[in-house]
């Protein structure tokens, strides 16, 4: 069921309500500027918090959807954030709630707060791995994407983002696979030849990202960071529906 626009959250400020800690790299990656490819080898030590991509704009959302914080109010004890953490992420991440029914997390002012201070509660209770690899919109990326699908979804990104709401969306190219990821968006600037959307990315807490959208081609694309070499993608919104 399609988000109920009538009830848009409040906006999603960069600053405010991303996660203070990273989804971790697996693997170290360098981009080779004769080939412009990146090459990798396996990070050492082991990152113990990796592969949380899609649930960490998941929980974000929720919180944007579900939660407020009241720094008047005292701190709790670990076990009442565990709770109240497990209450948050089993609400749903497509519709949000009515101010009246938002959890309210004391003693914080807000999510970065929050995550800097008890990381260890949000990364037991926002989701396992799994739960990035068994993602609805893994089904979708397997058929082809056209460019008019790509100009229906950044004209729908944009349109959301105007009316006040945070889309996440699915990075992938396939079959090659050089980015299968998850971001936040959470503000727009467009022109007539193009969209540059502002992303929150889990695996980058310091910065926002920039996603372009050139009309005339209907591409998609990324400029070069610590982990993608750079340039061309697809984008799937997905906590949109029931089926994605």
């Amino acid at each position: 069921m399609p988000v109920d626009e009538s009830n848009a959250p409040r906006r999603f400020v960069f600053e405010r309500d991303s996660f203070a800690f990273a989804n971790e790299l697996l693997w170290e990656y360098h981009l080779d500027p004769a080939s412009g490819k990146m090459k990798f080898q396996p990070r050492r030590p082991k990152p113990d918090y990796s592969h949380r991509c899609f649930v960490m704009v998941r929980a974000a959302r929720q919180f944007l959807y579900h939660a407020r914080f009241d720094p008047q109010a005292a701190m709790a004890d670990d076990a009442t954030y565990h709770n109240l953490m497990r209450k948050v992420i089993a609400r749903d991440p497509r519709r949000p709630a009515s101010p009246q029914d938002q959890i309210v997390i004391p003693g914080f002012g807000h999510l970065r707060e929050f995550s800097a201070a008890r990381p260890q509660i949000i990364k037991k209770e926002a989701g396992g791995a799994w739960q990035s690899y068994f993602l609805r919109s893994h089904w979708r990326m397997v058929f082809p994407i056209s460019r008019e699908h790509q100009h229906r979804t950044a004209a729908r990104l944009e349109e959301s983002l105007r009316r006040g709401f945070s889309p996440v969306i699915h990075l992938v190219k396939f079959p090659a696979l050089t980015i299968n990821h998850g971001m936040m968006l959470f503000d727009v600037s467009s022109n007539n030849s193009k969209c540059e959307f502002s992303a929150y990315d889990p695996n980058d807490p310091q910065r926002p990202t920039v996603i372009s959208f050139e009309k005339a081609s209907g591409q998609f694309s990324m400029p070069v960071n610590n982990y993608f070499a750079g340039g061309n993608l697809d984008i799937i919104q997905i906590f949109e529906s029931w089926f994605l």
